[in-house]
C-alpha cells in the first residue's frame, strides 16, 4: 500500500481510527507479535486536541486496543514536546499517566531518553533510544500550519524523538535539511493523520479548522505532499518536500497517490473560529461540509497572505444548498453550476486557489 492514502470523515476519532487500522491491516504490516512498537503523537504543547495543536487521545486508545486484540503487547507511547514545554504537562492534561496504568504499555518522556548520534545526509542529531530500537514506529502527527515550514505534518512530527539540543541545533540550520535527514533516518511502518481540526498557522493551535477527517499511509514522504495540498500549498512550496526531492528520500509528487475514502464527508455546522472566522467572511456557506469548508479557508488564507483578498468583491458559495444553482463563485461538487467553480468531494486548496487567482486577475 506504498501509493495508498487511506481517508476517513467524521467525528468520532475512536470510531474513525479503528476503520482506518482496520483497512490497512496494520496487524500485517507489523507482522510479529513480538515486536516492539512505538507510538507517537504530537504534543508539541500540554494543550487540548480542540485547539488544534495535539493528536486526539481517542486516536491513541483505539490504535493501542486494535494492538491488544491482535495480540501484540510490547507497546510504548514515546514523545517529547517542543523546548521550554514539559511533556509530563501533556501527559497529565491527556491523562496519559491514566492510560498507561489502565492498558499496561510504557510511557517515555523522550527529553528524558537515552540518546544515539546519528548521521545523515551531513546532518548530525541526538535520537532518543527508544525509536532507534522500535521494530514498528506508528506516527500520529496533527496535520496542520507552522510559521517557519508552512506545514507540520508526519516528517516534522519525528522531531519528538530528537533531544532538546538536536531540536535547537534543527532550526540554527535551518529545519528543512535536518527534517528530511531525519525521516531517511526513522522509518515509520504505519502513519495515522489527525486532520480534525488542526491549526491554520501555527503549530501550538489556537486557530484550528476543523475538517472532520482523518488519513492513514505508510509512505511519510508522499502523505506529507498529499497533504500540502490540502492546505493550498505545492510540494515545493515545503522546504523540507523539495529536499526529500533532491534526496530522493521519496516521491513528492501528490498525482500517484492513490487515495481511497472509506466514506464520504456530510454538511456540518460550521463553527469558525479565530483567523478562520475572519476568512469565513468570504464565504456563503449552505448546508457545506468541513472538509470542503476547511479546503477553502486554508485557500483564503494563502491568496490573504498574497494581499489579494482585498479584491474579492462576491462571497463564496460552498455547500449541498447550491445544488442546481449558479452563483459567481463556487467550490466543491455540489457548486459545478456556478460561474466559476472547482470541482471536487471535498475540493481541494490548491484547486481553489488556481481559480480564485484567475477570477482575480
Amino acid at each position: 500500500m506504498d501509493n495508498k492514502i487511506y481517508m476517513i470523515y467524521g467525528r468520532d476519532p475512536l470510531s474513525m481510527t479503528r476503520s482506518l487500522l482496520e483497512a490497512v491491516d496494520a496487524a500485517s504490516l507489523i507482522g510479529d507479535r513480538s515486536s516492539r512498537i512505538v507510538i507517537k503523537p504530537n504534543f508539541v504543547i500540554a494543550d487540548r486536541p480542540e485547539n488544534g495543536a495535539v493528536t486526539h487521545t481517542e486516536i491513541t486508545v483505539a490504535v493501542i486496543e486494535y494492538l491488544h486484540q491482535n495480540g501484540f503487547e510490547d507497546i510504548t507511547v514515546a514523545e517529547g514536546s517542543w523546548v521550554g514545554s514539559r511533556t509530563e504537562d501533556a501527559f497529565r492534561l491527556l491523562d496519559y499517566y491514566g492510560l498507561a496504568k489502565r492498558y499496561g504499555i510504557k510511557l517515555v518522556d523522550t527529553k528524558k531518553d537515552l540518546f544515539r548520534r546519528v548521521e545523515s545526509h551531513g546532518i548530525s542529531m541526538e535520537i532518543a533510544e527508544t525509536a532507534l530500537s522500535a521494530d514498528f514506529i506508528i506516527n500520529l502527527p496533527v496535520l496542520k500550519g507552522h510559521c517557519q515550514t508552512l506545514m507540520t505534518h508526519a516528517m516534522k512530527n519525528l522531531k519528538g524523538f530528537l533531544s532538546d539540543r538536536s531540536k535547537r541545533d534543527f532550526h540554527k540550520f535551518g529545519l528543512m535539511k535536518p527534517i528530511a535527514a531525519i525521516s531517511d533516518v526513522i522509518k515509520c511502518g504505519l502513519i495515522i493523520s489527525d486532520s480534525i481540526c488542526g491549526d491554520l498557522d501555527f503549530e501550538e493551535g489556537g486557530n484550528p479548522v476543523e475538517t472532520d477527517r482523518m488519513m492513514a499511509s505508510t509512505n511519510a514522504v508522499l502523505l506529507d505532499s498529499y497533504a500540502s495540498s490540502l492546505m493550498g500549498y505545492a510540494p515545493h512550496d515545503i522546504g523540507y518536500l523539495k529536499v526529500a526531492h533532491d534526496w530522493r528520500i521519496g516521491d513528492t509528487d501528490p498525482s500517484r497517490a492513490e487515495v481511497i475514502a472509506l466514506n464520504t464527508p456530510v454538511a456540518s455546522n460550521i463553527r469558525p473560529k479565530g483567523e478562520a472566522q475572519r476568512l469565513s467572511r468570504y464565504t456563503a456557506p449552505d448546508d457545506a461540509c468541513s472538509a470542503c469548508f476547511a479546503s477553502l479557508i486554508h485557500a483564503l488564507k494563502r491568496l490573504d497572505d498574497e494581499n489579494l483578498l482585498s479584491s474579492l468583491d462576491k462571497k463564496i458559495a460552498i455547500g449541498q444548498g447550491y445544488k442546481g444553482k449558479s452563483p459567481e463563485l463556487g467550490v466543491g461538487s455540489c457548486c459545478l453550476a456556478a460561474l466559476h467553480s472547482v470541482k471536487g468531494c471535498p475540493a481541494k486548496a490548491d484547486d481553489i486557489i488556481n481559480m480564485l487567482r484567475s477570477y482575480l486577475s
